[in-house]
């Protein structure tokens, strides 16, 4: 008995739903009046579904009519409305362009902020251009330096070496190099794993594998960045002096350092134009980069691209260039966004340098890794690269005390 009347029930209930309407909407349309609300109208005012399908499809969805809802609950009442006066599609609306009353528990305007659609943007510039052309940066520097070194190969002592050598860095000089140079390396290395870990490493070791390496670069990022910083301190009081443009860089130049012909040294002193070139480099991106990775750890506390813009404007350069002007107000999210894009690009350009500077210390010339390993070089190396600080020991009395004859 008990089978029989539940399949009746079914039946019953089955025919039933068969004579009801096939939606909500469906019985809004079947009321009387309903041909008059098609449009705008059948939703009070409100965006349609076809607005927000053109919208996602970037056809230009007018948003005339979201911009009127905005803020008028009683624009919201509709025939399909659900919640009364309250359309969620329209409160994650009017909280992403900023228009919405908020209540929040402290009294940072920052904390106001609930959405802010900028970081797609940022998200596929970062994942996009930057990730490509840093990359291509990258590859195209070693690809050159391996070229260069298949056709010039190794610059060599040409006078053979004098068995002399003579001090060229001191200890508290070699320190400071070597200072910034480690933590740089570790810096990159920890940028790049963040940069290119799910293109580059998820694929071929898996996310358990790129969750604790990720977790710790980000680490050693952080803190190997105050080492660095120190560095440059460093060696800026150290170098700066004899790192000032002179008349003998030009000559220098314009001889490409005797890089690419056997038998030409053209003069220097203690730093060639090239040294001098690869020092102001580390210095102003090296500033550069620190401005910004200290304005990714306090966010809040260091803006910098908000009075930058203002600096930009005041100097009319977007008009100079027929732009328009830059903004000068930013939310703090806006100022990480792009603080870490500027934070990426300088890296890039940092590395690129580097690399031409660790070849040349290393495989490229012969001699000149001696300089920042033990601090003294060979007398005929330091005659041949940098011929005018010899003559500069020389004149002051201090070759006889710095030369010792090598082991």
């Amino acid at each position: 008995m008990a089978r029989i009347i539940a399949t009746l029930m079914f039946i019953i209930g089955f025919a039933f739903a068969g004579m009801l309407p096939a939606s909500a909407q469906d019985l809004g349309l079947r009321l009387p009046g309903a041909e008059a609300l098609q449009g705008r109208n059948a939703t009070g005012g409100a965006q349609t579904l076809e607005d927000i399908l053109a919208r996602q499809r970037a056809a230009g969805a007018p948003t005339t009519a979201r911009d009127d809802a905005m803020g008028n609950a009683e624009a919201l009442v509709g025939p399909l409305e659900t919640r009364g006066g309250a359309s969620d599609s329209e409160i994650w609306s009017m909280l992403r362009h900023g228009t919405a009353d908020t209540i929040v528990s402290t009294r940072q305007a920052r904390d106001a902020i609930l959405v802010q659609d900028s970081g797609m943007e940022w998200l596929k510039f970062r994942a996009g251009p930057l990730r490509e052309y840093g990359g291509y940066l990258l590859l195209g520097t070693l690809g050159l330096l391996a070229l260069f070194y298949l056709i010039r190969g190794r610059v060599r002592i040409e006078g053979g070496r004098s068995g002399v050598r003579i001090l060229r860095f001191g200890a508290i000089e070699r320190f400071g190099h070597w200072l910034t140079a480690g933590s740089f390396i570790l810096l990159a290395l920890t940028g790049l794993i963040t940069l290119f870990g799910r293109v580059a490493i998820i694929p071929w070791f898996g996310h358990e594998f790129f969750s604790p390496l990720a977790i710790g670069s980000k680490w050693i990022h952080n803190n190997v960045a105050w080492p660095f910083m120190l560095g440059l301190v460093l060696i800026f009081v150290m170098w700066v002096l004899h790192n000032i443009p002179s008349r003998h860089d030009l000559v220098w130049l314009l001889k490409g350092g005797g890089l690419f012909t056997k038998g030409t040294h053209p003069p220097a002193k203690k730093f060639n134009a090239g040294q001098k070139i690869v020092f102001w480099a580390v210095i102003i991106l090296g500033a550069s980069v620190s401005a910004s990775g200290l304005s990714l750890i306090f966010p809040f506390e260091i803006p910098m691209f908000a009075k930058t813009f203002g600096f930009i404007n005041e100097l009319g350069l977007p008009g100079f260039f027929g732009l328009d002007a830059l903004p000068e107000t930013l939310t703090p999210h806006a100022e990480m966004q792009l603080s870490s894009i500027w934070h990426a690009a300088i890296g890039f350009l940092m590395m690129a340098v580097i690399l031409g500077h660790i070849y040349i210390g290393t495989i490229g010339m012969e001699g000149a890794f001696d300089a920042m390993e033990s601090g003294d070089v060979d007398l005929q190396w330091a005659r041949e690269h940098h011929n005018l600080w010899v003559e500069e020991l020389e004149a002051e009395g201090r070759k006889g005390a710095a030369a010792t004859p090598a082991e």
